[in-house]
């Protein structure tokens, strides 16, 4: 279920995020969506075996070693791999998965439904962040450029 009060409850409730595929490159979604929220008081740690690190915390190559507790697990992987994902949400303890937009893996969320966790699908973290608790001026949304006036380089 992923109305609007089950996600404002979600997001106010899980202030751990581990995020699966989370990148290091600035200009990835992921980075995006990871900073806005750690920016936003959560902690997020990254799940990436490429990396020893992302926006300053130690990165892990699998959820199952992580050595805390994850309230949520936050997927940018293609929809193919979110199965096993889920099998390590489930194993950690984690309370959500969720699965960013381009992402619908309905099996790996009928399996963590069947297991007690909650599923969210084809929804961004940051997105629905900024759209329920009014952050959608941060990174990238708010350019502080007036789109509506013509640049004057452009022969008219």
């Amino acid at each position: 279920m992923d109305d609007i009060n089950t996600l404002r409850r979600i997001l106010n409730d899980c202030r751990v995020i581990a995020v699966v595929g989370l990148s290091a490159n600035w200009h990835r979604p992921s980075y995006f969506a990871a900073k806005y929220m750690q920016e936003h008081g959560y902690r997020v740690i990254p799940v990436n075996p490429q990396y020893q690190e992302v926006l300053g915390e130690k990165c892990y190559a699998s959820l199952r070693d992580i050595p805390g507790k994850v309230d949520m697990v936050d997927v940018f992987r293609k929809t193919a791999d979110v199965l096993p994902i889920a099998e390590d949400a489930v194993a950690i303890g984690a309370r959500v998965l969720w699965q960013q937009l381009g992402v619908r893996n309905q099996a790996a969320a009928d399996l963590a439904r069947a297991r007690g966790l909650e599923a969210v699908m084809d929804r961004c973290v940051k997105i629905e962040h900024g759209r329920l608790f009014g952050g959608l001026n941060w990174v990238g949304v708010n350019t502080r450029v007036v789109s509506a006036k013509r640049p004057r380089w452009l022969p008219y």
